[in-house]
């Protein structure tokens, strides 16, 4: 799959920590250790929607966010996942997939607004990031 040209909108970078690349997104973890939060990004340029991209990689997309769930569901034994593709701010398509808790922040209510971001203990981050490395086998 094809990703020239393609680059990480700025807001995404400095709201990030990168996690790694499957098949077509950049697998991302958002800095707000309040929930664990992923982002997957296509590598294709100019994307705003999931209808941007071609049939091939929209079925691609679906794949990678299947996987990316059910890895984060068994590493962090959540009570539901909330996958969103939302764009309103950032208009970059990133799929959001968060683990979420009936004893987080937010809960029952969207994450969004709900808590000042949190900053990640580095050795809970790194014990977070080898889980999910080892299950989804990004590059």
């Amino acid at each position: 799959m094809n990703s020239d040209g393609w680059s990480l909108h700025p807001q995404l970078v400095r709201d990030t920590i990168e996690l790694g690349d499957l098949a077509l997104s950049r697998v991302l973890i958002i800095k707000d250790a309040n929930y664990p939060w992923l982002l997957l990004v296509p590598r294709r340029p100019n994307i705003v929607e999931i209808i941007d991209l071609d049939e091939v990689e929209q079925a691609q997309l679906m794949v990678e966010i299947a996987r990316v769930g059910r890895v984060l569901k068994d590493v962090t034994k959540c009570d539901k996942l909330n996958v969103a593709a939302l764009g309103n701010a950032v208009p970059q398509l990133h799929v959001h997939v968060i683990a979420r808790r009936k004893t987080d922040k937010a809960w029952p209510k969207p994450v969004w607004g709900a808590a000042e971001p949190l900053d990640h203990d580095f050795t809970e981050l790194d014990r977070f990031m080898d889980a999910m490395k080892k299950k989804l086998w990004v590059s």
